[in-house]
């Protein structure tokens, strides 16, 4: 165990677990887009589809737990990586060049991700820590974004969540190993197609349930 400790400790094991943990998320969010997609198909389908999370019982806490470890692992390992950053260069360079692929996806990473963490549990406590007895999580999809403050919330949001994913999903790639000049322009424009994906996805939702509500 010693080498996976020695491994984990240095700067390229922390960017490989900050590699695969961001995997598993792009992977959490396709899912989960697809999920949230039933709201087009009315209520019944929506609730349909919730119900059947909810049957999956154990199955589900089990992926709460997991989501819940990866997030503080890609969450803590992330901090350490800019803090070492910032200690290895304490003086901002005189010109800031968008060169080796800088981008504002990439400049901006620690940040977004410190905003994407804060929208999560603001998310968290609206439609997942709510008492449900009297009301289903339809009706509460409806109240949150019936108001326009929730909604204008939600749609920065995930414009930040497209920004962070633009260059978090080719980068991953680029961490593992997985790169090379011949596919990796494929793989920049893989990434973007999923990060426009994911922010059109995510925010024509409250859009179109605030025009139902």
């Amino acid at each position: 165990m010693n080498w996976l400790t020695n491994t984990l400790g240095t700067s390229i094991g922390k960017k490989l677990m900050m590699a695969v943990t961001g995997f598993c998320f792009c992977g959490f969010l396709a899912v989960h887009l697809i999920g949230n997609l039933t709201i087009y198909g009315g209520k019944d389908f929506f609730l349909s589809y919730v119900e059947h999370l909810h049957s999956l019982g154990v199955l589900i806490t089990v992926a709460e737990w997991g989501l819940l470890i990866l997030a503080l692992i890609h969450i803590l390992t992330g901090l350490t990586l800019f803090y070492q950053n910032l200690q290895a260069r304490p003086v901002k360079y005189q010109v800031n060049k968008a060169a080796g692929g800088r981008t504002i996806g990439s400049a901006t990473m620690p940040y977004t991700g410190i905003l994407i963490l804060l929208f999560v549990l603001l998310h968290l406590f609206t439609f997942r820590f709510v008492d449900k007895t009297n009301i289903t999580d339809f009706n509460i999809l409806i109240q949150t974004f019936a108001g326009f403050g929730y909604v204008l919330i939600y749609l920065v949001a995930v414009i930040i969540v497209a920004f962070h994913v633009s260059h978090g999903f080719w980068s991953l790639f680029q961490t593992l190993g997985l790169n090379h000049p011949k596919y990796m322009p494929f793989i920049m424009g893989l990434g973007i197609v999923f990060s426009i994906v994911v922010g059109v996805g995510f925010g024509f939702i409250p859009i179109y349930v605030s025009l139902i509500a």
